[in-house]
């Protein structure tokens, strides 16, 4: 019987690259406004290789490329950079479709829901509430809680200790086969690619299920406890 579900967040239930890249393009642009005397594409490489770097979470991305670029902060340019950055975050950061309809059903359904996200927990947190699914979810397990990133067990295993579920009664779903798949696979939770985050161009997912939209994962939960109360 499944009683919870644990979601990765960036690209299962927010379109986290559409936003990242627009936020980018605008963080840029305020950048070439406030002065800085550097070709867009020049600065949009090396953003985009300190986030290769360090993580896409990187929060110090474009203080770094001007030091590399200028050997110096100019907080001028910065500011300007940020404040457009976060503009655009705020209005392109959106849900996939289906997303709050399959979570209230899910909920009405009894079960309970968590998130498994790299995501610092902060930005984790803010991205939920900032598309009101703060309330919808029931815990949020990120790399503060374990000290560990998937595909290690340990984010999974704090996710089912939360939840009060074992391996078996969970399903995990996810864009990147790699982590989400292969990190819940190991403790026997069943797996659900969410294939229409997919931003690698996955062929062959390992996943129990592969869907093309979230809503379809409601068909999935039904099924599998049609099947296990016969």
């Amino acid at each position: 019987m499944i009683r919870a579900i644990i979601f990765d967040l960036d690209n299962t239930l927010t379109d986290f690259m559409r936003m990242k890249e627009a936020a980018i393009e605008s963080g840029i642009d305020g950048m070439l406004d406030a002065g800085v005397d550097l070709p867009k594409e020049s600065l949009r490489k090396r953003i985009w290789e300190v986030y290769e770097r360090e993580g896409i979470e990187y929060q110090n991305v474009f203080d770094r490329v001007l030091e590399i670029e200028l050997g110096r902060v100019d907080p001028k340019i910065l500011s300007a950079g940020i404040v457009a950055y976060r503009r655009a975050r705020e209005a392109t950061l959106i849900l996939y479709p289906h997303v709050q309809y399959t979570l209230l059903a899910l909920i009405k359904r009894g079960l309970s829901l968590a998130v498994v996200s790299d995501a610092p927990r902060a930005q984790a947190w803010l991205r939920l509430a900032s598309l009101s699914l703060h309330n919808l979810i029931d815990h949020v397990v990120t790399f503060e809680d374990t000290g560990m990133r998937k595909p290690r067990p340990e984010p999974f295993q704090k996710a089912l200790e939360l939840l009060g579920v074992s391996a078996g009664e969970a399903l995990m779903i996810g864009d990147w086969a790699e982590r989400d798949m292969v990190g819940a696979a190991q403790l026997g939770i069943r797996t659900v690619f969410a294939r229409y985050g997919d931003t690698f161009g996955t062929k062959e997912s390992g996943a129990d299920f592969d869907i093309d939209d979230i809503i379809d994962l409601l068909h999935i939960v039904d099924q599998l406890n049609r099947e296990a109360s016969r």
